[in-house]
């Protein structure tokens, strides 16, 4: 069994010491033009000339847990793209989301800024039950995030492409739904993956439907906000922020009104991080599951794009 290893701006030895670690009986180098055709590949923006010589491809296990930039490809039918489904990144997304909640909720930002000139405040506690956070896209990241959040008590609401019920998070579905999920919403969280029906989700008119004083949490793709309506909709008071881990030109260029935003945190694309020796074991299971002709978890249908 060959293995094939590509992965733009990732060293590649760690990896390729860990995949041959777990996968003893295989065959394992990183990708050069003209490599030998391997059986299976681990990827992370590879180019598409790898896929044009890799043509038999049986499995194609990307390191991340988006795959809208690797769709953008062409991909041999024969190949079975497959997603992390954790890998440990779930629980680091529910640290940052919670983390980026309770900062807005309890006004550390505030705080923050009043000590930084000397001043001593005080601040009037506030209702959970005025804080809805609203978590669209209930996947594996989306879930663990609802359900942290609930932890803290605060009313949380899911909206999905198909009906999910997640304990203790009211649902919400599909198109027909949309629009109410976002009226019960104050605190906006997108963990949408990127397809072209979810591409530009939050815009003007999406997110005016917001509770008044709403506040943006992205922490999937920079191509879900509009940038400007966000900045026009804080200005008019409408929405009172946003925390940002995602943006549609990264890194976020300078001069870009982001860095300076008073009511604007910008982080740099770090909410969940992968983790090597997990997703190394994580794929050398589903390598192997795939060899012996079973079912895995983590396909991706290459139509919806997730």
């Amino acid at each position: 069994m060959n293995i094939t290893f590509c992965c733009t701006n990732t060293k590649a030895e760690p990896w390729l010491q860990g995949l041959r670690a777990a996968l003893p009986g295989a065959h394992v180098e990183e990708w050069s033009p003209g490599a030998p055709s391997a059986d299976h590949a681990v990827v992370w923006a590879p180019p598409q000339q790898f896929f044009d010589e890799q043509s038999q491809l049986r499995g194609v296990f990307n390191i991340g847990a988006g795959v809208d930039a690797l769709l953008k490809l062409r991909l041999q039918a024969q190949a079975s793209v497959v997603r992390l489904d954790d890998a440990g990144m779930s629980v680091q997304m529910a640290e940052y989301v919670c983390h980026a909640v309770i900062r807005h909720f309890r006004e550390f930002d505030g705080y923050e800024a009043d000590v930084k000139t000397g001043k001593w405040s005080y601040r009037k506690p506030r209702s959970r039950a005025d804080f809805p956070v609203g978590v669209m896209g209930l996947g594996v990241l989306g879930e663990r995030v609802a359900r942290a959040l609930r932890v803290f008590e605060f009313p949380v609401n899911g909206w999905s492409r198909s009906a999910k019920a997640v304990e203790g998070v009211r649902g919400f579905s599909g198109a027909a739904q949309f629009n109410d999920f976002l009226a019960a919403t104050k605190v906006l969280v997108c963990l949408l993956p990127l397809t072209p029906d979810t591409r530009d989700i939050m815009r003007r008119e999406t997110l005016s439907r917001l509770q008044h004083g709403g506040y943006v949490i992205n922490v999937a793709r920079g191509a879900h906000l509009v940038e400007e309506d966000l900045l026009a909709l804080i200005d008019s008071g409408h929405l009172c922020g946003a925390t940002l881990d995602v943006f549609r030109t990264e890194p976020l260029p300078g001069g870009h009104p982001f860095w300076q935003h008073p009511q604007i945190t910008v982080t740099p694309h770090t909410s969940a991080r992968t983790l090597r020796e997990e997703s190394i074991a994580q794929i050398a299971g589903k390598i192997l599951a795939l060899e012996q002709g079973q079912a895995i978890a983590g396909r991706v249908d290459t139509l919806r794009g997730y």
